[in-house]
């Protein structure tokens, strides 16, 4: 049978920064995680946002919040950022570094760019803020990336394995380019709720998900209340369900009351 209009398609040459990517996710797909899907009441803290908003007439970054208050969860739970160290260690950091993901367009095509926050834990909302509105617009943070990349792609294949292995088997290594902890999205406002499925190697990832109006029990009452979903990804070679529920339980009460958006609206 011959070729007809609907065989018709167009060949996209795969760009340089995906290509690595690919790469990366080639090493890390034998990680041992455990997910959960759950969600937080953001009414509160949507408020609270607006209030500042209104008071200010600056709009803060919601990426900032969540970072913030993911920072001061992590470093009252340690174990959950812990790095494996060989097959009978655990190097468990005393500050957090979060990477996060910066939208940028490169060439007039849109890229998800690593950024690393370091040291979350001892750093107010407002310092967080600033770093991830400069890291939006800032040149030097798609020259880094490139240049990072290009480097990376002029490696022979066997060194380019080599360099990777190297970054997940020694922690420091690993936590000073990548982070331990990772907070991606799926697109907050893009989607009227839903869950992401992340495919990474950090010991815990965080992927935010869309926002919806769900009911929910409040004091004994049915409310409708404005809710982000939220997927936990944790290492299980690195902890059982117990550390990852306390972290947990941390995080929703740092969500949902607004951890350090009291002092800034009051």
């Amino acid at each position: 049978m011959g070729k007809t209009d609907k065989d018709k398609h167009e060949i996209v040459k795969l760009s340089k920064f995906r290509k690595a990517a690919s790469e990366v996710y080639t090493t890390i797909e034998r990680k041992h995680n455990i997910h959960a899907l759950i969600d937080f009441d953001v009414t509160k803290t949507r408020n609270m946002m607006k209030q500042y908003f209104e008071k200010t007439g600056e709009k803060l970054s919601f990426s900032a919040f969540i970072i913030n208050c993911v920072g001061k969860a992590v470093a009252d739970n340690k174990r959950v950022h812990a790095l494996r160290k060989g097959r009978r260690k655990l190097v468990v950091f005393n500050e957090v570094d979060i990477a996060t993901v910066v939208e940028r367009k490169i060439d007039g095509e849109s890229f998800p760019i690593p950024h690393i926050i370091r040291s979350v834990d001892k750093r107010p909302l407002k310092e967080i803020h600033n770093e991830i509105r400069k890291a939006q617009v800032a040149k030097e943070v798609i020259d880094d990336y490139q240049n990072m990349v290009d480097s990376y792609l002029k490696l022979p294949r066997p060194l380019r394995l080599l360099s990777r292995y190297r970054v997940l088997k020694i922690p420091k290594v690993q936590k000073h380019y990548a982070g331990s902890v990772l907070i991606t999205s799926v697109g907050i406002t893009a989607l009227n709720g839903g869950w992401g499925i992340p495919y990474v190697g950090h010991p815990l990832v965080i992927t935010i998900g869309g926002i919806e109006k769900k009911p929910k029990v409040i004091k004994d009452k049915i409310e409708i209340r404005e809710c982000l979903n939220v997927t936990l990804t944790f290492d299980h070679d690195n902890l059982d369900g117990g550390p990852a529920a306390r972290f947990t339980a941390e995080l929703k009460e740092l969500i949902e009351n607004g951890f350090e958006l009291k002092e800034m609206v009051n």
